[in-house]
C-alpha cells in the first residue's frame, strides 16, 4: 500500500493518512466475496427450488453467511495481533477439544459420511474451519519463541510438526483429508519461509508422501476415488460422475461462457454445484475468461499476503510475519486444490472455494483471514516505522 505524508500522533508514532487497510488485499477479497453471492444465486437457483420451494432459499442463506463474514471481520479487525500471540497455546489445545468432540457420539453430525460438524439447532459449528487459523497462530507463536534453535536443531524442527501430526489424525478419524493436507501443506510453507535449511524438509517431506501413500490405500474408497481420477469417463456413471460432469461444464463454457444464469450443470447434472464445483459453473456461464479473472483474484491475494508478510519479517516483526505467511498459504492451498478439482487435476478432496463456495463456517473464517491479513498490515505501517519506540518493543519481542 502506498504510503501518503506521514502525520505524527501520541507519543511520536508515525502514522500514515493514507487509507488504514490495503486496498489491493480487500478490493480483491471484495470481489471474490461478490462473484460468490452472484454464482451461488445461480448455481443453486434448481435445488433451491425442488428441495425449499423458492430459488432463492441458498442464496438468501449464503447472504445471511457473508453478513456473518463481513461482521466477524470487522470485529477481529479490531483485535491486536499481539492477542492472538498471547493465546496461541489455549488456541491449539482448543484445537484438539474441536476436533475430538466431533468425534463423540451424541455430538458430531454425520453427513455424508463425514462426521465433521457439532450441532447448536439453527447452525453447526465444522472446527476443522476454525482449527486452520488456530494451528497456524501456534506455529507463528512457536516459530517466534525458538527461531534460533528451529533452524539447527532437529528436535526443534520436530516438535511442532508432531503436534500437528495429532491434528492431522483427528481430521483422518473424521474424516476430513482435505483439510489435512491443506494444514500439513500451510505448516510446512510456513517452516520453510522461517528460514529452516531445506535439508531438515527431505526426510520429512518423504515420511509425508509415504504417509498419504498409506492412508490412500488403507481405505478403500479413496482407491476408488484414485482410479476413477485416473480416467473418469471410464467411471462416468459411479466414482467419476461429478468429475466428467464438470469437465463438460467447462466444455460448455468455451471462451466466454454461456452467460449468467444459462448453465445447463446446475440443473441436477453437477452434484455439489453451489459448493464443491461452484468454480466449474463459473467456467460454464462466465467462460475461460471468468475463470481466469477468479484465478487471477486469488493470486493477487495470496502474492499480497506474503508481501505483507514479508514487510513485517523486514521490520522484525516475525509472529506477524509468520501469521500472514500462513494465512495466505492456507487460502492459496486451498483455492489451489478446488481449483485442481474442478479441472481434473487432483482427485476429489471435498474442499470449497475461500470466498466463493456456499457454506456458512468455510466462507466466515476465510473472512476472519484477510481481516487477520489486513490488521497484520496495518501495525506494520502504525507501528512498523524505523527508530521509533514502538517499533522497537515489536523489533525486540516480536509481538
Amino acid at each position: 500500500m502506498s504510503m501518503a505524508n506521514p502525520v505524527y500522533g501520541k507519543q511520536g508514532v508515525e502514522v500514515s493518512n493514507a487509507c488504514p487497510i490495503d486496498p489491493v488485499l480487500a478490493g480483491a477479497a471484495l470481489f471474490l466475496i461478490l462473484l460468490g453471492l452472484v454464482m451461488v444465486a445461480s448455481a443453486s437457483s434448481e435445488i433451491s427450488a425442488r428441495t425449499y420451494g423458492t430459488p432463492f432459499y441458498l442464496f438468501l442463506k449464503h447472504g445471511v453467511y457473508v453478513a456473518i463474514g463481513l461482521a466477524t471481520a470487522t470485529a477481529v479487525l479490531g483485535v491486536p495481533v499481539r492477542v492472538w500471540q498471547q493465546l496461541d497455546w489455549i488456541l491449539l489445545l482448543l484445537s484438539f477439544a474441536l476436533l475430538t468432540a466431533v468425534l463423540v457420539p451424541g455430538i458430531g453430525r454425520e453427513v455424508n459420511g463425514s462426521t465433521r460438524w457439532i450441532s447448536f439447532g439453527l447452525f453447526s459449528l465444522q472446527g476443522s474451519e476454525f482449527v486452520k487459523l488456530f494451528t497456524i497462530v501456534y506455529l507463528a507463536g512457536y516459530l517466534v519463541r525458538h527461531r534460533d534453535a528451529i533452524r539447527v536443531s532437529i528436535a526443534a524442527f520436530v516438535k511442532p510438526l508432531a503436534l500437528m501430526l495429532v491434528v492431522v489424525a483427528l481430521l483422518l478419524e473424521q474424516p476430513d483429508f482435505g483439510a489435512a493436507v491443506v494444514i500439513m501443506a500451510a505448516v510446512m510453507g510456513v517452516i520453510f519461509l522461517a528460514g529452516v535449511p531445506m535439508r531438515h524438509f527431505l526426510p520429512i517431506i518423504t515420511l509425508c508422501i509415504m504417509a498419504t501413500a498409506f492412508v490412500a490405500m488403507w481405505q478403500p474408497y479413496r482407491l476408488e476415488r484414485l482410479a476413477a481420477f485416473t480416467n473418469p469417463w471410464a467411471h462416468q456413471f459411479g466414482g467419476g460422475y461429478q468429475l466428467t460432469q464438470a469437465l463438460i461444464a467447462f466444455g460448455r463454457g468455451e471462451w466466454f461462457g454461456l452467460g449468467l444464469g444459462n448453465s445447463i450443470q446446475k440443473l441436477f447434472f453437477l452434484p455439489e454445484a453451489h459448493t464443491d464445483f461452484l468454480f466449474s459453473i463459473v467456467a460454464e456461464e462466465l467462460g475461460i475468461a471468468g475463470a481466469f479473472l477468479v484465478i487471477t483474484a486469488f493470486a493477487i491475494l495470496v502474492v499480497r499476503g506474503v508481501w505483507i508478510g514479508r514487510r513485517a519479517e523486514r521490520a522484525g516483526m516475525l509472529f506477524h510475519a509468520y501469521l500472514a505467511y500462513g494465512i495466505a498459504l492456507l487460502l492459496g492451498i486451498q483455492a489451489a486444490i478446488n481449483i485442481g478439482v474442478n479441472v481434473g487435476l487432483l482427485p476429489t478432496k471435498g474442499l470449497t472455494l475461500p470466498l466463493v463456495s456456499f457454506g456458512g463456517n468455510s466462507l466466515i473464517i476465510s473472512c476472519v483471514f484477510v481481516a487477520v491479513l489486513l490488521r497484520i498490515d496495518y501495525e506494520r505501517n502504525v507501528v512498523g516505522q524505523p527508530g521509533n519506540a514502538r517499533s522497537r518493543r515489536v523489533n525486540r519481542y516480536g509481538r
